[in-house]
């Protein structure tokens, strides 16, 4: 940890809590914490990433951070291209936007982040998303 953070563990611990009550994302937190408190990296300070810190505080989500991310950009990208179906450069992007969807789903069901027979449906990724 280096000398000049003014905060200790336990301090960054409530503060992720508290920014995470707020309604920020994992990210949003980590990036308020660095630019308005002056922590550098969560893990340095506490030990713990903020995913264990919020699964700790009793918060968690159903799905990893940016795996919804992916699917919500998938389902913008769809969006689009119902409108606009010859945009040939989102149709390629969008092939791998899911392509990394599937890759993230297969890695978190490994690990166990995502129940075993869960598998991406770009169907019920829209509603999933609304």
């Amino acid at each position: 940890m280096p000398n000049w953070v003014e905060y200790s563990g336990p301090e960054v611990e409530e503060l992720v809590l508290k920014l995470a009550g707020q309604g920020l994302s994992q990210a949003m937190v980590g990036q308020t914490l660095r630019d308005t408190y002056g922590v550098p990296s969560v893990f340095n300070v506490t030990g713990k990433s903020v995913t264990q810190i919020l699964t700790e505080g009793g918060i968690k989500h159903e799905f990893p951070e940016d795996l919804m991310n992916l699917i919500r950009r998938a389902v913008r990208m769809r969006k689009h291209l119902k409108v606009n179906s010859r945009d040939v450069h989102n149709t390629s992007k969008l092939i791998h936007v899911e392509s990394k969807i599937r890759r993230l789903v297969q890695y978190y069901r490994e690990s166990g982040a995502i129940p075993k027979k869960w598998s991406y449906d770009p169907d019920a990724a829209a509603l999933m998303v609304k």
